[in-house]
């Protein structure tokens, strides 16, 4: 059992800016870095993480970008969301918050939740997102049969985080361990950094989300999507990176084979685990970069 508590300013990173913008129902914390003037990246956080994760771009982001990193609904700062934490219902969320920071068109980075949310955004409204790079997460049109070898992976924590979430996360040190788990090269996180993440799930908030995000996948999103797989093409040019050390999700399961989109490739990165942005910020940083001014529309 742990005794410490969930912090309640977030953690500092030099140079950002922090406000709090109401989209849908939806109290988002978000975190910005780089000219106001800059070509948008907005970067979607995974489980279970929030704005932090970003911490290597916000902090020193690339020349030209402006970079936008909000907490999703209920996690991080970030207020509850007034569902359960269907995908597609974030994804709407996300699509309002865009609205209200009047981005018309960005470059969209996800890792793991964030990572499916991005592809979701992507299908559903093409016009907005110029370029898209998904770190460490499945595409949408991996079938049961891709799946199923790979399905002892998601029993390992997801069932318990779907049923027993809350304490799980709010009273254990679970959180840390799946970092310790997941990270390929342990001295790339420091404890300090870990527990940024960790701690704040012993917000009960933060705690209820997380379990809500898997227990409505569970319960709702793979039966659907057994019934009706995903059949929408991918317009956006989309860059994966993944860790091949991965030992939650599987690289095949974001092979460029099975995805149905004009402009999709597959970087894998050895020596790398799942929590790519934090193992690999500078690959990271490079990969930005590029994609944003090979597609800015500035560009000759």
């Amino acid at each position: 059992m742990s005794t410490r508590e969930a912090p309640a300013e977030p953690p500092p990173i030099d140079g950002v800016s922090r406000s709090y913008v109401v989209a849908r129902g939806v109290s988002f914390h978000v975190t910005e870095a780089g000219p106001a003037d800059g070509l948008p990246v907005l970067a979607l956080h995974g489980w279970p993480q929030h704005h932090y994760a970003w911490r290597g771009l916000l902090a020193d982001p690339p020349e030209g970008l402006r970079v936008i990193a909000p907490d999703l609904p209920g996690y991080g700062w970030s207020g509850p969301a007034p569902h359960r934490w269907a995908k597609e219902d974030v994804a709407s969320d996300v699509l309002a918050l865009m609205d209200e920071l009047g981005l018309e068109r960005v470059v969209l980075v996800g890792h793991d939740w964030g990572g499916f949310i991005g592809h979701l955004l992507a299908l559903r409204a093409p016009e907005r997102f110029s370029a898209y790079i998904a770190l460490n997460i499945a595409h949408p049109w991996t079938t049961p049969r891709a799946l199923l070898p790979h399905l002892w992976r998601f029993l390992l924590y997801q069932p318990a985080l779907a049923a027993f979430g809350e304490p799980l996360m709010s009273s254990t040190r679970f959180v840390e361990l799946v970092f310790g788990a997941a990270l390929s090269d342990r001295s790339k996180m420091s404890t300090e950094d870990i527990r940024w993440f960790a701690d704040r799930f012993r917000d009960p908030v933060c705690a209820r989300t997380a379990r809500d995000t898997y227990r409505t996948f569970w319960l709702r999103e793979i039966p659907e999507r057994g019934r009706n797989p995903e059949s929408r093409r991918s317009t956006v040019p989309t860059l994966c990176l993944f860790g091949v050390d991965d030992a939650a999700i599987h690289v095949s399961l974001a092979a460029a084979e099975t995805a149905n989109a004009d402009d999709y490739r597959l970087e894998r990165v050895e020596g790398c685990g799942h929590f790519i942005a934090d193992e690999r910020p500078d690959l990271l940083r490079e990969r930005v970069s590029a994609v944003a001014h090979e597609h800015s529309p500035l560009r000759a």
